[in-house]
């Protein structure tokens, strides 16, 4: 139970921070990729910001031998970049740059009743499970 509440906790906090730093707003990203035009830096702000926060909470948290709410950490190990990491990162970088939305803010974005938004989620979603489809 405590492990579900704590997960809850954490996304609602994650949620409301997306939008308060209004990266549910897809113009923000877009706005961020349009180097040539009207750029906007709040992005890399928000990127930054969170990194600062995480690297030197990261470094703290693996000192410890388990998490407090599991058994272990569920850290990647595999390191090697192959043919479906470049294409995840290709779709991924395409659906970004063309929706304004990655998965976090698009979920975040689905409180704001928008058709767009679960036009976007509905989209992904299908991605989702045919890429488990192709992988398997």
């Amino acid at each position: 139970m405590a492990l579900a509440l704590s997960s809850f906790a954490v996304g609602m906090i994650f949620g409301l921070g997306l939008a308060i730093s209004e990266m549910i707003n897809p113009a923000r990203v877009i706005g961020f990729l349009d180097v040539a035009g009207r750029w906007d830096p709040t992005l890399m702000l928000v990127m930054g910001g969170a990194l600062a926060i995480t690297l030197p909470a990261f470094t703290l948290i693996l000192r410890r031998q388990r998490p407090l709410l599991d058994g272990h950490f569920f850290l990647p190990t595999k390191r090697d970049i192959d043919r479906p990491l470049l294409l995840g990162a290709a779709v991924f970088g395409i659906g970004w740059g063309l929706g304004g939305f990655c998965p976090g803010p698009a979920l975040a974005a689905l409180a704001s009743g928008s058709p767009g938004v679960l036009l976007f989620v509905c989209a992904m979603v299908i991605g989702q499970w045919l890429a488990g489809l192709y992988t398997r």
